[in-house]
């Protein structure tokens, strides 16, 4: 999911700051900045190959993706001369709660994929782009436009095609898909925690930051799941932390404000498509017609929202 949604998978387009002239919507950006764009979705979209990988508890692969990377990320954030410690103790309780929701995402996402295809449980991460504007409607008490209402229309409309599906191969695999919505809206809970800090914090220090505060809830809730913590393999965690968490996370800071809204939107649906190539090599897992179907609305709903965040931010 994510910048978080290894989205979850897991970085959202809404960690943007500012606003942009309809000239910068569109705007073309450099060659490297792309690469930047591109390479960091590829890797976040290997994530889940990896946490099939682990010798150990799905909540716990996360916490060792968060373990491993704090030291290293606090060193990045150290070199770019911001500030490391917090300016106010407000902000360390707003970490505190960000970690726990964003805990919350982790393992639900990463148990969730366990149980159903990865191309499902990748679609289902970006959830949080639809529901984040969600928040914003009832912050500003008003209702979506035709746009907007057409997109979270279609989204619903895919997610029954592929839960449907799901119910149809077996119980466990609805279950799978249902984590993984739940992982969805657990980032956004996590989104909205965070709003003020992002504010007040570099891209990286925030980045540190979250990904220390993640690490503890992680730990407790594999421990409270009775999961496998310490790996007899060490190779798997060890590669989730470098791909998805340093090179995944780490790319996708560097192009933040660099891109687009709609072309950093777009380039998060090349993990779904990475990750049903990687689903069906690996684990002979086929999509049917059905199937592509209800991705592509999915898919579909999430360019319209980036369409109709676009003139709003011009």
């Amino acid at each position: 999911m994510y910048f978080a949604c290894d989205i979850h998978a897991d970085v959202s387009c809404e960690l943007q700051r500012g606003f942009m002239t309809s000239k910068e919507i569109f705007r073309r950006p450099a060659g490297l900045v792309l690469l930047a764009l591109l390479g960091g979705n590829l890797a976040l979209a290997f994530g889940p190959w990896m946490v099939r990988s682990a010798d150990v508890g799905p909540s716990a692969s996360a916490f060792w993706r968060m373990a491993l990377a704090v030291p290293f990320l606090f060193l990045i954030a150290k070199g770019t001369g911001k500030p490391l410690a917090l300016s106010r103790q407000a902000l360390y309780w707003t970490m505190a709660l960000s970690g726990a929701f964003f805990a919350l995402d982790l393992a639900a996402w990463h148990i969730g994929l366990l149980q159903t295809k990865l191309a499902n449980a990748t679609l289902f991460a970006n959830a949080a782009s639809l529901l984040f504007p969600v928040w914003g409607f009832f912050l500003a008490r008003a209702l979506p436009n035709r746009l907007e209402g057409f997109a979270f229309a279609l989204a619903v409309a895919g997610t029954a095609l592929l839960l449907g599906r799901s119910a149809e191969l077996s119980t466990e695999t609805l279950i799978g898909d249902l984590l993984c919505l739940a992982a969805g809206v657990f980032y956004t809970a996590y989104l909205i925690a965070i709003m003020q800090a992002r504010e007040e914090l570099d891209n990286w220090v925030l980045l540190a930051w979250s990904t220390l505060a993640t690490a503890p809830p992680l730990l407790l809730i594999a421990l409270g799941l009775g999961e496998q913590i310490i790996p007899q393999n060490w190779t798997p965690v060890i590669l989730l932390a470098i791909i998805s968490q340093l090179i995944g996370q780490g790319l996708m800071v560097y192009v933040l404000g660099k891109v687009s809204p709609l072309l950093f939107g777009l380039a998060l649906l090349t993990q779904p498509i990475v990750s049903a190539l990687v689903g069906w090599l690996e684990y002979g897992e086929v999509l049917t017609l059905v199937d592509g179907v209800g991705a592509g609305l999915i898919a579909g709903a999430l360019i319209m929202v980036r369409l109709a965040e676009a003139p709003a931010k011009a």
